[in-house]
C-alpha cells in the first residue's frame, strides 16, 4: 500500500523542487500517495510579520489555494510542479503574474484563476493558516516537509537532494527516510551538500 504523505512547499526554493521531483517519481512507482500543501518562507522570515504586502512567493501560493478551491487537493500538484518547472528550470520570476498564469495554462488551468486568487482576501488567510499548522503543531521551520500518515503522522525536513535519484536509489532513499521519521529518538541529520544543484536555472 502507497505511504499518505502531505508534502509542504515553497515555488522559491529550489531545493523543495528538486525534492518535490523526486516524490512525483515515487507516486509514479507506487510508494506514495501525496497532498500538496502550501508553506510560506517569507512568513518564516518576517516572524510575526504578515508577508502578503512583500511575500516574494505570496501570489504563487495563493494561486496554489485556487487552484484546491476550484479543482480539488489533486490539482495542487500540478500547478506546483508547473510554477517550479517555469521558475527553476526555464528561470521565469517566481511571484510574476505572466508566470503564474503560464503555469497554471500547463497544468491545465484556467489563467483566470490568478485573478480570482489575488481579488479574493480568503487565499492569503488559508496560506496563513496553512503554514501557521505546519510551523506550530509540526514544528516546521522550511520547504520541503513531509509529513506522514496524510498529514496526520510525525514531519522531518527533507530530505534535501542535489538531483532526483535513479528509480532503485529513490525509492531506497525513500524507505531510509521514512523510517527515520518515525524512529521518535532520531532528530537530526545533516552534512555539507557534496554535489550543485541539479537544475538548468541554477546552472552558470
Amino acid at each position: 500500500m502507497p505511504e499518505e504523505i502531505r508534502f509542504h512547499f515553497d515555488p522559491i526554493c529550489p531545493w523543495s523542487y528538486q525534492t518535490s521531483l523526486w516524490v512525483h517519481r515515487l507516486a509514479e512507482l507506487g510508494e506514495v500517495r501525496v497532498e500538496w500543501a502550501v508553506f510560506s518562507l517569507q512568513l518564516v522570515n518576517a516572524g510575526a510579520e504578515s508577508g502578503k504586502g512583500h511575500g516574494r512567493s505570496a501570489q504563487s501560493l495563493r494561486t496554489a489555494i485556487a487552484v484546491r478551491d476550484v479543482h480539488g487537493a489533486g490539482a495542487v500538484g500540478r500547478f506546483y510542479a508547473a510554477i517550479g518547472r517555469r521558475v527553476h528550470e526555464l528561470g521565469e520570476p517566481v511571484d510574476d503574474a505572466e508566470t503564474i498564469a503560464g503555469a497554471l495554462t500547463d497544468a491545465g488551468f484556467e489563467p483566470a484563476l490568478f485573478d480570482k486568487a489575488i481579488g479574493d482576501e480568503a487565499t492569503w488567510a488559508a496560506v496563513e493558516a496553512e503554514h501557521r499548522d505546519a510551523a506550530e503543531r509540526l514544528h516546521g521551520f522550511g520547504v520541503p516537509t513531509i509529513v506522514l500518515d496524510g498529514g496526520a503522522g510525525p514531519a522531518i525536513f527533507g530530505p534535501v537532494v542535489s538531483a532526483v535519484p535513479t528509480d532503485a536509489d529513490a525509492v531506497e532513499l525513500w524507505r531510509h527516510v521514512a523510517w527515520l521519521t518515525r524512529y521518535e529518538n532520531f532528530s537530526e541529520l545533516k552534512r555539507e551538500r557534496t554535489v550543485a544543484l541539479d537544475l538548468p536555472a541554477k546552472k552558470h
